[in-house]
């Protein structure tokens, strides 16, 4: 089985809708050259091992860059290369660094940002960045520059994730994934980040699992793969979701789907039970590859989706709002990319599904009335409250998706969706941002409301009394909202059907 994520890297936030209050600040969207203030400790890779250590004395470091003529980053050595590729090996220390350092280390720009830099980091297990400029050194950014977490770290959690060996060691991981998140809320990190963040790890902490109970599946040589589906699959995961997922395979000639899909199944169950055990709980409406019904072939997705686009009715546009947005976490990735090629041919040819798709979106208005600034509902306890999720990141979530889906786009994240249809369709690229910006600072907003709900131990929702709103954010969620007009009259008049 092979692990399969997405690698891209989220694209700056443009600064509309950020306002001046300090809780909104993002200390993620931090450029490099802000961070790396000192030129690293580093050497020639030709130098011999003492002379490396000596230096690594001397600056009172745990690493040391090195180098090629040109200045070039060409190897890390850290104190773990130390203890592995020096002390237990009993190396001569006189040879060059060339043969104990750890080469080609990753380097980003100085123009990238500090999310770009814990998200490598997370991706791939690692502890340090180097800096470049112009392709010459610039620095060395290390986890302890990025974060000041409580002794919680990404390129720990992620390093413990990939060898964790039983259910018990993964949900201490997930443990540090939720304590993580919420030091970055209390540090003001931004929606877009937090979230691809979150979801990055938590794809890590599934992989895991998938490869432990997929072991002894009897299932070699058969190519499946998990979907991520919902908001898993638009890497929009907060502290408040459960498990959307499903299972696609192939069949071999001479086999068939009923018989592989027993032992699918089997491993799907236990996947499922241990992701409820490490805090994503079992979904009530059952979209889990646990359920016969998505734990499907190639050709029988196919099946079903032709089936839902034929029908268009109110059950089947519901799922399609959290099977469409379906993504591979892991196994063969080709088995989805067929998949979403196959879907976005049919949905072009079935243009009435759209029109009942955009029908379906256009039947939740934006909270926002003409005498009270905000339209809240809600009972008992819940009474004059908004829902941030429904009423709030699903206008922008629907509109991204119907979107994405005429022109053909593979991505799933709204933000990436929104981008994306703005360049095909030629929208206004201003436009285009407001609509991101109102979409992020809504998935703030809810971020915020869980941090709060979980210091005082209340349940995770997404209700919340727009009263509570400081000035600046009561106007800035308005201006969201009626961004959120502004989008879904777009989407009417773009489907004129």
């Amino acid at each position: 089985m092979s692990a399969v994520t997405d690698a891209s890297l989220a694209v700056p936030i443009t600064p509309q809708l950020k306002v001046s209050d300090p809780g909104l600040a993002d200390p993620l969207a931090t450029p490099l050259s802000a961070l790396s203030r000192r030129a690293p400790v580093s050497c020639s890779q030709d130098r011999p091992v003492r002379e490396a250590l000596e230096l690594m004395r001397q600056g009172n470091v745990g690493s040391i860059l090195l180098t090629d003529q040109t200045d070039a980053p060409v190897g890390m050595f850290t104190l773990k290369d130390l203890r592995d590729r020096v002390a237990l090996s009993g190396c001569d220390i006189d040879q060059p660094m060339r043969q104990v350092m750890t080469p080609k280390p990753f380097a980003l720009p100085d123009t990238a940002l500090a999310f770009e830099a814990a998200l490598a980091m997370a991706r791939l297990s690692i502890h340090h960045v180097v800096v470049t400029h112009a392709g010459r050194v610039a620095g060395v950014i290390s986890e302890k520059d990025l974060f000041a977490l409580q002794q919680v770290g990404v390129s720990r959690i992620a390093g413990a994730l990939r060898v964790a060996p039983d259910l018990a060691s993964l949900q201490h991981a997930a443990e540090d994934i939720h304590r993580l998140a919420r030091n970055l809320m209390a540090q003001g990190v931004g929606a877009e980040r937090l979230t691809r963040l979150i979801s990055q790890l938590n794809d890590q902490l599934t992989q895991r699992i998938l490869h432990l109970t997929f072991a002894e599946s009897g299932l070699d040589g058969v190519a499946w793969c998990w979907l991520a589906l919902g908001s898993e699959g638009r890497f929009e995961q907060t502290l408040h979701t459960d498990q959307d997922n499903g299972l696609i395979f192939s069949v071999p000639d001479g086999d068939s789907a009923e018989r592989l899909r027993a032992p699918m199944l089997a491993a799907a169950r236990r996947a499922n039970e241990w992701l409820d055990a490490c805090g994503f709980p079992l979904c009530k409406g059952e979209i889990m590859a646990s359920n016969p019904n998505w734990c499907l072939s190639l050709e029988e997705w196919r099946h079903t989706f032709g089936d839902w686009i034929s029908r268009g009715d109110a059950p089947v546009l519901l799922n399609a709002s959290i099977f469409f947005d379906f993504r591979a976490l892991a196994g063969d990735a080709s088995l989805s990319e067929a998949l979403r090629a196959w879907l976005n041919a049919r949905i072009k040819e079935k243009r009435l599904f759209l029109k009942l798709m955009v029908q379906n979106a256009l039947g939740n208005r934006a909270p926002v009335g003409l005498v009270r600034d905000f339209i809240v509902d809600g009972e008992g306890d819940e009474a004059h409250t908004i829902d941030l999720k429904i009423h709030g990141a699903t206008l922008f979530v629907d509109a991204a998706r119907i979107f994405a889906l005429s022109a053909g786009l593979s991505e799933t994240g709204t933000v990436a969706r929104l981008r994306g249809a703005g360049e095909i369709w030629k929208l206004n690229s201003q436009e285009v941002e407001a609509w991101v910006e109102s979409f992020l600072f809504i998935q703030q907003l809810r971020l915020q409301l869980h941090q709060s709900q979980l210091e005082q131990g209340h349940a995770l929702g997404n209700r919340f009394d727009p009263e509570h709103l400081t000035n600046v954010e009561h106007q800035a969620l308005k201006e969201a909202f009626r961004q959120a007009r502004k989008l879904q009259g777009r989407l009417e008049s773009f489907f004129q059907f």
